[in-house]
């Protein structure tokens, strides 16, 4: 029995030791002086996945990764990076993965066009049916 609660003592703590104890860093929740330059940053951020919400990007997530990433992103851009330069940074960090509009390559061509190939089989079947309909 005491075996059982120990162990659910430590199930319990692990997720307290992956809460981190380290303030957030400087750009991740302040705003950029210049409000174009924001706007900019804002648009990058709205275009980056982030790597542990997965289903977010980096402008609506609160994850410390992403908060991280929109410091990175800030940070850059008072550096002088253009957002182009900034993806690409990332993209080469992270891989392709971390962006929404990941460059057409050999590899993301089928995304493309497997929709398309799928509707045009789709509407000839449908097609066929009603052929075959109109004859009965």
């Amino acid at each position: 029995m005491r075996w059982l609660v120990a162990f659910s003592a430590i199930m319990l703590a692990a997720p307290l030791q992956a809460q981190s104890d380290l303030p957030a860093a400087e750009w991740a929740y302040v705003q950029l002086p210049d409000p174009q330059m924001e706007a900019e940053a804002r648009e990058l951020m709205l275009e980056l996945r982030c790597l542990v919400c997965q289903g977010q990007s980096i402008a609506d997530s609160d994850a410390e990764m992403a908060g991280d990433m929109r410091h990175l992103v800030r940070e850059r851009m008072l550096a002088g990076d253009s957002p182009q330069e900034i993806r690409a940074y990332l993209v080469d960090r992270y891989g392709e993965w971390v962006t929404y509009r990941p460059p057409t390559s050999s590899l993301t061509l089928p995304l493309y066009v497997a929709p398309i190939v799928l509707i045009l089989a789709g509407l000839w079947l449908l097609r066929g049916r009603f052929r075959r309909r109109e004859k009965q």
